[in-house]
């Protein structure tokens, strides 16, 4: 019997992305199929942080902060335009832990990976640097420290985007139904949005399908390897609650960290929770619950309160968090776990993981595949950017200055935000455009005609909520109105 593919991979979300992308790099004819969106669950719902988990030190995952700190370079030189450094603040609470710790921890952290592009930790006297102006009077000393952001969805399409130009099929709107295996290969069916079904075959499978992994397992009629923990992580988007480029890491009552993160320019995202979710992980929304403990831990710390009401969006993300017995959802792993049954045809399920240590992931997971399908391959996702990545030698800002000589009709915010989003892409997303007008409509917030039909043709966008919510975050900085007019 013939096979359509050598790897089909279930799920849309940055792991399926990265796995898709480094398979069809290492000569796997690949398909990556996904119900919904691209990033449409998870991997859009994240605190969008590139970072090695400075709390997981407490918990002893001295391999994840490592591997997660050196993924850190890898991402900011492979993604310069969708990942760069951030300076975060750690404001010091004598209740929560002595100052010896956090300044040991935060060695930890500078030292157990090389670090190139970032520098390193220092003490702060908030009396006296400006980093302590949002703080309560009371917190007069802190810690500063270097991690970084990243716009997650965006990290997610051009995974897909990339695997796709080495050969990939990339199917959106495309349920896995359930597959039947031999010793050949699996027959997998496939039904799309108008549900129709389809058949095809490939000779091995990647679960990827985060919250839904196990059910995802049960269609493949194969036992399941390991079992996950939904954990719920809800955030809330305020009113910028301060000047500067600076987030903070706020340490809580609870022993747990919040974080307030400088967002789109006019906002401050605060997050995230730990809280277990019961049901479908598609139904996950910020409780009121969850909301006042955001604000609240907030209002503790910085000289302004703020209340739920001052909400100007919310959302949530479940983590599928690979089950090791932990009753303390905050305790509990965050690294992967991967699970090979090769009883017939390989099934590699993937269980946990974050957004950081994703490539890493990835390539385990191919090597594993390669090896049981007898095509092993070497690695090359660590030294090849990303889709608008390769700013020929220059940085972010000597890129965007190129842009503004070439295109100076650009707005300086419209060309520093499609800079941001697109990097070295923004010429063929302009095409021949040598005016605004050139651009078609403007719907608001600078989203034109011209970048949807981009979006449409170049990154699998079917929906207005696509655009606005996933390819870029402009529906916060549209009227309802604005939203409403923008159609596919």
């Amino acid at each position: 019997m013939t096979h359509d593919f050598d790897l089909l991979v279930i799920g849309g979300g940055i792991n399926g992305a990265g796995i898709a992308r480094d398979a069809a790099g290492r000569g796997l004819s690949t398909c990556l199929v996904e119900r919904g969106d691209l990033a449409s669950g998870t991997s859009s719902n994240s605190s969008k942080l590139v970072h090695g988990g400075l709390r997981y030190l407490e918990h002893y995952e001295f391999r994840l902060v490592r591997e997660a700190l050196a993924e850190r370079e890898v991402l900011l030189r492979i993604a310069p335009h969708i990942v760069w450094p951030m300076r975060f603040v750690l404001p010091h609470r004598a209740e929560m832990r002595p100052r010896w710790l956090i300044r040991a921890g935060l060695f930890l952290y500078d030292h157990l990976a090389r670090r190139v592009s970032l520098p390193g930790a220092e003490s702060l006297d908030f009396r006296k640097h400006p980093f302590g102006a949002p703080l309560s009077p009371g917190i007069a000393k802190g810690f500063a420290y270097s991690d970084c952001w990243v716009e997650d969805s965006r990290l997610v399409v051009l995974n897909a985007k990339d695997a796709a130009r080495r050969g990939a099929t990339i199917r959106t709107r495309t349920a896995f139904a359930d597959a039947t295996r031999d010793a050949a290969g699996w027959t997998v069916r496939l039904r799309r949005a108008d549900w129709a079904e389809e058949t095809l075959r490939c000779k091995a499978l990647v679960n990827a399908a985060g919250p839904w992994v196990l059910s995802a397992q049960d269609q493949t009629h194969a036992a399941r390897a390991g079992s996950v923990r939904l954990i719920r992580g809800s955030h809330i988007v305020l009113p910028a609650l301060y000047e500067g480029d600076q987030a903070y890491i706020l340490q809580n009552d609870d022993r747990r960290v919040v974080f307030v993160i400088p967002y789109q320019g006019r906002f401050s995202l605060v997050g995230t929770t730990d809280v277990p979710h019961e049901g479908d992980a598609a139904t996950a929304h910020c409780t009121p619950e969850e909301a006042e403990y955001l604000c609240a831990a907030v209002s503790r710390q910085f000289k302004r309160p703020v209340t739920p009401d001052e909400i100007v969006w919310s959302y949530s993300g479940v983590r599928p968090l690979y089950d090791d017995g932990t009753d303390d959802p905050s305790a509990i792993t965050r690294d992967y776990v991967l699970k090979l049954d090769t009883e017939a045809a390989p099934l590699l399920s993937i269980y946990g993981g974050k957004i950081t240590t994703y490539r890493r992931l990835a390539e385990e997971a191919v090597e594993k595949i390669g090896k049981a399908l007898g095509r092993p391959a070497p690695a090359w996702t660590g030294g090849a950017a990303l889709p608008g990545g390769d700013f020929g030698g220059r940085d972010l800002a000597g890129y965007e200055a190129e842009i503004a000589t070439r295109f100076p009709w650009l707005t300086p915010a419209l060309r520093a935000r499609l800079v941001r989003a697109y990097g070295s892409e923004v010429p063929a997303l302009l095409g021949n455009a040598t005016s605004m007008a050139d651009l078609g409509r403007d719907f608001g917030a600078g989203l034109t005609q011209r970048e949807i039909d981009w979006l449409v043709r170049e990154e699998w966008a079917r929906t207005a909520e696509d655009i606005l919510w996933r390819r870029s975050r402009l529906g916060l900085h549209m009227s309802q109105a604005e939203r409403d007019a923008v159609t596919i």
